[in-house]
């Protein structure tokens, strides 16, 4: 899952965005309002982390238009003022949920993962194919019932994959989903962890091949060994397997 956090305090954007990674989230990062409000707008995320006294635009002016265009990302608005006037605007103007300063980064967490759930128009708690079953809210992943032990980025690769299982993937589409907007796109850490998560699904005897298009990107498709209770014909026997 992907989110924008907008905060024009450095140190603090810094801090949430680690805390939020290794969550698995990928996290792109603005500090004002005006690149805040572009990023929001012109990208596809899974939520929104907003402060409310930013440079340029107020958040909440942000959250206002973006309802007003039908955008109906989940926001969490952060705000250091904690009167109850500001925080009906905030949830007035279409903000999801909203946090004080300061917090502890925990419940931050724990927001954010709420905040997810609630939104999204393809977003379900659980997706599935081919026996890969991936649980987005408790970060676990099943193979024909059994357990996957995966990385937090693992899981995040994976479960962009089965959103579009049966495509092409590319590269850039993967840096920028799971990985950071500003990823440095020559950077082999795609085709590492595409490595990683293949071998994984191999040992689990997994159903799903993890398909490389050469210079294009990776499909998620199915293998083409029989499923559970086919089994190849039986050679003939007697006469019927006799040549005249």
């Amino acid at each position: 899952m992907k989110l924008l956090l907008v905060e024009d305090d450095r140190l603090f954007a810094l801090l949430v965005a680690r805390a939020m990674r290794e969550e698995g989230y990928a996290v792109d990062v603005s500090s004002t309002g005006s690149e805040g409000r572009m990023l929001a707008h012109v990208n596809s995320y899974d939520g929104i982390v907003l402060d409310v006294g930013l440079p340029e635009i107020n958040g909440l002016q942000i959250v206002r238009e973006l309802r007003a265009a039908g955008r109906s990302t989940p926001v969490l608005v952060i705000t250091a003022n904690d009167s109850r006037d500001d925080i009906i605007r905030g949830l007035d103007v279409g903000a999801d949920d909203y946090l004080t300063k300061p917090f502890d980064i925990d419940i931050l967490k724990a927001r954010v993962r709420a905040l997810v759930r609630r939104g999204g128009s393809r977003r379900g708690e659980t997706i599935a194919f081919g026996g890969i079953t991936v649980d987005r809210i408790a970060h676990q992943i099943r193979v024909d019932g059994r357990p996957l032990a995966v990385t937090p980025k693992e899981f995040s690769l994976l479960e962009h994959l089965v959103l579009h299982a049966g495509e092409i993937v590319t590269r850039t589409s993967l840096l920028e989903k799971v990985w950071d907007l500003h990823f440095d796109p020559g950077s082999n850490v795609v085709d590492v962890h595409v490595a990683r998560l293949r071998t994984k699904l191999c040992r689990a005897d997994s159903a799903t091949r993890l398909e490389t298009v050469r210079g294009v990107g990776y499909r998620l498709g199915l293998t083409d060994r029989p499923s559970m209770g086919e089994h190849e014909p039986e050679p003939p026997t007697g006469d019927a397997g006799r040549t005249p």
